[in-house]
This record gives structure tokens, C-alpha cells and sequence, in this order.
């Protein structure tokens, strides 16, 4: 009934990715290198089970 009021695991997965890229970014302009590639990585994570997410939701939508 109040199915609205939650939040979609895909839209929390994308904030924390792009939280991730922004950090990396902001690393990187300060010359810490090796936290921008580990920062990138666990982006590059995040981004892999947002779209096996969004994959599963494509193929139980049709």
C-alpha cells in the first residue's frame, strides 16, 4: 500500500556512486593518487551491481 514511500536500492547505489567519483575526483586534484584509484575502484564496484540491478528489473518488467 505504501510501496512509494520506499526507496529503490538503484537510487541509493547512485548517489553512492557519484559520491565515490566526486571524492576520487577532488583526490586526485590534491595529488593523492592512490586514493583515487581506490576510490575509482570501488566506483567502478558500485557501478557493476547498479546495472546487475538494473538488468534483473529489465528482465522481471518483461
Amino acid at each position: 500500500m505504501f510501496s512509494f514511500f520506499k526507496r529503490r536500492p538503484i537510487t541509493k547505489l547512485r548517489r553512492q556512486y557519484d559520491k565515490k567519483l566526486t571524492d576520487a575526483m577532488h583526490a586526485q586534484r590534491n595529488g593523492d593518487i592512490r586514493t583515487y584509484s581506490q576510490l575509482t575502484a570501488e566506483a567502478e564496484t558500485l557501478w557493476q551491481e547498479i546495472e546487475s540491478l538494473e538488468s534483473q528489473q529489465s528482465s522481471n518488467a518483461s
